[in-house]
């Protein structure tokens, strides 16, 4: 018997093998694209202060920017995730990628305030499609190691969050305007990787249609009611997160030019370096989350940040630099826990999941840019960052997260 058992195991150990790095291979190129779509976004915040030039805009106006392009993307999310989770669509990602290219043209040659608000919502509705869709093909190549496979998944994103107000300084800020088309190359070469992964999982698709779907063990379900409860904390979370990342994303440059007298490169250099501060803070947030139980992530990133956000507009140069760094460090290893803990309260809805908080977390950034744009026009920037130092507090509200039980395995 134990002869006839051995041959078939061999194999079975090799194709483990075979889908441990081909999930990994997915993992790296998910990731690269994530990169290559928010250094694209994020190449839109960078250049405020040469599009408020140019254009002679407020900061209202500068808001409504942020609004336009962050709501694009933040209310067609959910819509796509849940189409996707009924109707995957694999090639999805490229023709989404095909709409932020041809806003970056649109952006490069907008001759008025109207066409920059189009050329936002095209790359917002890129990232719409992309987020919910990306997510998912992290999850399927996980390997049961979701926070690790949503860390990675979104270190890309924040490292090309970091990259964008950095080459922004190098490229746009010199050239121009019209130095924006440059970046559609950034674009098609995400067209083509996007194009692999979407073969990827189109076999994966294939693949699930042919085995026997194997049970696994999850979480304990737990009553609506209390699904409920723990969604609308996570949200309420995120609401905090984006609000505080809104005053930073938007205005940081702004705010170091006034305070302290930085040239535009300088100060973009300044938010660079608090960008690349989240991509490491986004590194450590999902494998700790698989370690030390999510729960305990988010209560930390949200929560422990304070104290530090409530020094920030008292601080000088140097300590302003210092506190922006740990501030994105912890903040940042929030979104993996809080995103792979709302998927395991509800199983089976991965891209309704990943559409709705990456959504809501694009629309509240929207929303406070717009927000925070108005009161710094109403009153200044200074009193900006002095309101938004007590939105972390609201991370008081993760000690009423329900605790998460695994179904114990049956022999």
């Amino acid at each position: 018997m134990e002869t006839a058992l051995n041959p078939p195991e061999m194999p079975q150990a090799n194709q483990q093998q075979a889908v441990e790095k081909t999930g990994f291979r997915v993992l790296g190129a998910i990731s690269f694209s994530h990169f290559l779509n928010d250094m694209i976004q994020s190449l839109l915040l960078a250049i405020y202060p040469l599009l408020k030039g140019n254009f002679h805009l407020s900061f209202a106006q500068i808001g409504l920017i942020t609004l336009t392009f962050q709501v694009t993307a933040s209310l067609l999310q959910p819509l796509v995730g849940l189409y996707t989770d009924k109707h995957p669509k694999p090639y999805s990602l490229a023709i989404g990628m095909g709409s932020t290219l041809c806003g970056l043209l649109l952006l490069s040659v907008a001759p008025n305030f109207g066409v920059l608000l189009v050329a936002a919502a095209l790359v917002g509705t890129g990232s719409s499609v992309f987020h919910p869709e990306a997510s998912r093909v992290a999850r399927m190549a996980s390997g049961g190691r979701h926070g690790l496979a949503q860390s990675l998944f979104q270190v890309g994103g924040n490292a090309g969050s970091a990259m964008g107000p950095l080459l922004a300084a190098w490229i746009i800020i010199p050239g121009g305007q019209r130095s924006i088309a440059w970046f559609t190359i950034a674009a098609l070469i995400a067209m083509v990787v996007l194009r692999q992964i979407g073969h990827w999982y189109q076999r994966q698709q294939l693949a699930g249609k042919t085995k026997p779907k194997k049970k696994s063990h999850g979480f304990v379900e737990l009553p609506r009611n209390k699904v409920i409860m723990a969604v609308g904390i996570l949200l309420l979370l995120i609401f905090s997160k984006y609000f505080y990342m809104a005053s930073l994303s938007s205005y940081f440059t702004f705010y170091l030019i006034s305070k302290f007298q930085l040239s535009v490169q300088d100060a973009q250099i300044h938010l660079f370096v608090f960008l690349f501060a989240v991509a490491i803070g986004t590194v450590a947030g999902g494998p700790i989350g698989d370690r030390v139980g999510r729960k305990a992530v988010i209560w930390v990133s949200i929560l422990g940040v304070a104290p530090f956000t409530l020094m920030l507009p008292y601080a000088n140069l140097f300590w302003t630099g210092v506190l922006t760094v740990i501030i994105g460090m912890i903040l940042a290893s929030a979104f993996s826990a809080i995103l792979v803990f709302a998927q395991e309260l509800m199983p089976g809805k991965v891209g309704t999941v990943s559409g709705l908080f990456f959504g809501f977390a694009f629309g509240m950034g929207g929303i406070g840019a717009a927000l925070l744009g108005k009161l710094a026009d109403v009153t200044d920037i200074f009193f900006v960052y002095q309101v938004c130092a007590f939105l972390p507090l609201i991370g008081l509200l993760a000690a009423f997260l329900p605790k998460l039980e695994r179904v114990p395995a049956t022999a």
